[in-house]
């Protein structure tokens, strides 16, 4: 899987310019949450050609970096959850989904 780590605040900025050309996907992922762990494993399996084709995909260690997670709610308005998946088109947050519903088939659909 190819997952770009996100670390910064910086990174934001990038990820907005990006998905005007194409779909940018963040994933927040607690490293201490059974259910966070469950969510990233299906990822895994989802990710395929389409999904790498269709959007660039970012890792965020929430616990580690959860700065860029606070800046991340604020940015995209959208209330923090864990796990939590968010789909950035143009800018702007077009789909988020946490725990079960983490899905790139949901999220791509």
């Amino acid at each position: 899987m190819n997952w770009e780590n996100l670390n910064s605040i910086d990174q934001l900025l990038d990820i907005d310019e990006k998905s005007k050309s194409k779909i940018q996907i963040i994933f927040k992922h607690s490293t201490r949450c059974s259910v966070s762990t469950f969510a990233k494993k299906i990822l895994e399996k989802e990710y395929n050609d389409t999904v790498q084709e269709q959007a660039d995909v970012y890792y965020l260690d929430l616990i580690s970096f959860r700065e860029v997670s606070n800046e991340i709610a604020n940015r995209y308005a959208v209330l923090h959850q864990s796990p939590q998946m968010l789909v950035i088109k143009d800018g702007v947050c077009v789909f988020n989904s946490s725990h079960s519903n983490v899905s790139f088939e949901k999220a791509l659909a």
